[in-house]
């Protein structure tokens, strides 16, 4: 299904050293069922097949959307602890929650409306009841958040940087090197990103933007394919210098 998308559009082709294999997971958006399915398979390759070097990567949006934004969290917190491979991301959405937390109430209602109400549902609150009394919204998050899910949702990267790949959740700043781009481009550009055809020195593996099928360019590979209302949670396979996806919900 993905075969036409291992066309390359043109130089430079990116890749990791020999011997080096990275996952990639697109935003997960409270679906940890997709998650746990996902990273079964993953497993399994990483068992059957091992590299020198793995590295196993989210790209941010854990949370809001689907059902089990919490579930995602506790899951994500116990492969922490066995899978020093692992490094989360952190995108937009966490963001947000993170400012809602420190107080920063103005975007009380976008949050819920974009899919906060199902991760305030997911620890146990009423999204009635945040909206009725926004004054008290941070509050209630903080005491309803277990104090191990506000650290990991506050220290999470906004990007890493594997070889010649750049992992992110939104893109980059085209023209802006890349050890001074901004934490705002990183976890919400859009349009100047997208729309860019520059050789930005690396491969941009990222999410934020929903996409029908992966969508490889010269200068960046996109996985959001919305996993919260397709079921489709969709991985990028990096070893070396080859390219493959792995996806649930076929």
């Amino acid at each position: 299904m993905f075969g036409a998308l291992f066309r390359r559009s043109g130089p430079p082709a990116y890749a990791l050293a020999a011997g080096t294999r990275a996952y990639a997971i697109g935003d997960v958006h409270g679906r940890r069922d997709l998650l746990e399915a996902l990273l079964a398979r993953i497993d399994a390759e990483r068992a059957a097949d091992p590299r020198p070097r793995e590295h196993l990567v989210l790209l941010g949006d854990l949370i809001d959307r689907g059902p089990e934004s919490r579930g995602v969290l506790d899951l994500l917190r116990a492969r922490q602890a066995v899978d020093a491979s692992l490094t989360i991301l952190g995108g937009n959405h966490e963001a947000m929650l993170v400012a809602l937390l420190d107080g920063g109430v103005k975007d009380l209602a976008s949050w819920l409306h974009f899919g906060g109400e199902e991760c305030a549902a997911s620890y146990g609150l009423d999204p009635l009841a945040l909206l009725a009394d926004p004054g008290a919204a941070a509050a209630m998050l903080r005491a309803a958040i277990p104090a191990a899910h506000q650290h990991l949702l506050r220290s999470l990267p906004d990007s890493l940087r594997v070889d010649d790949v750049l992992f992110v959740h939104a893109g980059i700043r085209p023209g802006v090197p890349i050890d001074v781009q901004a934490s705002q481009d990183l976890r919400w550009i859009r349009t100047p990103f997208l729309r860019s055809t520059a050789d930005h020195g690396v491969l941009v593996v990222h999410g934020h933007t929903i996409v029908g099928e992966p969508e490889i360019h010269a200068n960046r590979i996109a996985i959001d394919t919305g996993a919260s209302a397709t079921g489709r949670l969709t991985a990028l396979c990096l070893d070396g210098a080859e390219r493959r996806f792995l996806a649930t919900g076929f």
